[in-house]
């Protein structure tokens, strides 16, 4: 009987982890589904040059996948029962089905987040999706010269944001309201580009000012201040995915999944969770922040660790680091941050024209390396040991 191995989400965690599993596991061995609402591949650290108005490539799913062994399964997600090992999904032409698993992935990552605040659901908009992506640019569309755009939130994708659209709309008085100071994370060197490139594209930003309430034409400070906005764009944090907190895993206040070091449910060892559905700890035991840098390299741990406890191998130790972090700053200017392990800021810092160039060249690597998941090495799928797999459904059981 063939090991079925159901990933859900195909972000950039989900479809990796998906691949790398095809790469290295026999096919006469297991089946291996991916299930997701769209049947294409979305470039999420791009959204806010969607929103500003590029086109981004198509990446089919069943071109990237076609001959590796992926089961695409064109379907939302709308329940899992981990105790029963199963998926309730709704497909595309509305039938309900449930799909059983002996090991799942869990990748469904995150969402845009009000945090409670008035009127950011009825009239902020958000790009930690495509849709919420494609609106924005179909209202920055309708924007005439002079009117104010709003970018609410001072971390890399409000950063990102703000630079994109006033470097594509400089007609457009383009505003960034941050909690705290401008970059405040960031190195000296940082930070001075950062605010250089602010003033260069005449972005006015409100340092300090806690957005406590969003309406029509307007948002509201904790200072009392009212900043005009015919468009306000939200991007103040993310919140995981609902359906794990409704399930029996065990899961933080916040709904992510509490795994080990192999990205392994801490409750559910059939269960495995990557990117930012998943609390894993990092170096200097902090947890790994949401973002691309943590999720990639926590997809090939999950993948390797669950083809190596099927296969009888070694399952790998490879501790996830952060080396920089990369922001673009419209399509001329980026800024790469050197960090340490634990993804604090160092003095050094690469900025202007070469920074932007690297920052592409990330974001076309992250795609590549969906297509790529073994980074184009060779591997050798290996066949699933009986008593391997024995051992896993007898964890299973204990567990439950």
């Amino acid at each position: 009987m063939q090991h079925r191995i159901i990933v859900l989400g195909a972000g950039y965690t989900g479809a990796v982890a998906a691949g790398r599993l095809a790469k290295r596991l026999h096919h006469d061995d297991v089946t291996i589904t991916l299930v997701n609402a769209e049947p294409d591949f979305v470039e999420r650290v791009r959204l806010h040059e969607l929103a500003a108005g590029r086109h981004l490539r198509p990446r089919p799913f069943r071109e990237m996948f076609r001959g590796t062994g992926v089961e695409l399964k064109l379907a939302q997600v709308t329940g899992v029962d981990v105790d029963r090992r199963a998926v309730a999904v709704v497909g595309a032409d509305g039938g309900a089905e449930e799909l059983e698993y002996d090991t799942l992935v869990y990748a469904l990552g995150s969402g845009w987040h009000d945090h409670g605040v008035p009127g950011a659901a009825e009239h902020a908009y958000e790009i930690a999706s495509r849709p919420g992506a494609l609106r924005l640019r179909e209202r920055l569309a309708g924007l005439d010269a002079g009117q104010s755009v709003v970018v609410v939130g001072g971390g890399l994708t409000g950063l990102e944001a703000a630079t994109e659209l006033a470097e594509a709309r400089p007609d457009l008085a383009v505003s960034l309201a941050t909690r705290g100071g401008l970059g405040d994370w960031l190195s000296d060197k940082g930070r001075r580009h950062l605010r250089k490139t602010c003033d260069r594209l005449g972005i006015t930003v409100h340092e300090n000012a806690a957005v406590t309430g969003v309406g029509a034409d307007r948002v509201t400070t904790a200072g009392g201040e009212a900043i005009p906005a015919a468009v306000t764009v939200w991007t103040t944090g993310f919140a995981v995915h609902p359906i794990a907190r409704a399930t029996a895993l065990e899961t933080t206040g916040t709904g992510q999944i509490v795994v080990d070091g192999t990205m392994r449910s801490v409750s559910h060892p059939d269960v495995y969770a990557v990117g930012d559905a998943a609390m894993a700890m990092g170096p200097g035991d902090k947890p790994l922040r949401m973002s691309c840098a943590s999720g990639v390299p926590a997809a090939w741990q999950a993948a390797d660790a669950i083809a190596a406890r099927l296969t009888g191998g070694k399952v790998p130790d490879m501790p996830i680091r952060y080396f920089n972090q990369c922001i673009s700053l419209g399509r001329k200017e980026g800024l790469i941050q050197y960090v340490t392990a634990d993804d604090r800021a160092v003095d050094a810092a690469l900025t202007g024209r070469l920074a932007a160039v690297y920052k592409e060249l990330v974001c076309k690597g992250a795609a590549w390396g969906v297509a790529h998941p073994t980074l184009g090495l060779p591997v050798r799928r290996r066949r699933v040991v009986g008593e391997a797999v024995a051992t896993t459904r007898s964890a299973v059981e204990v567990s439950a």
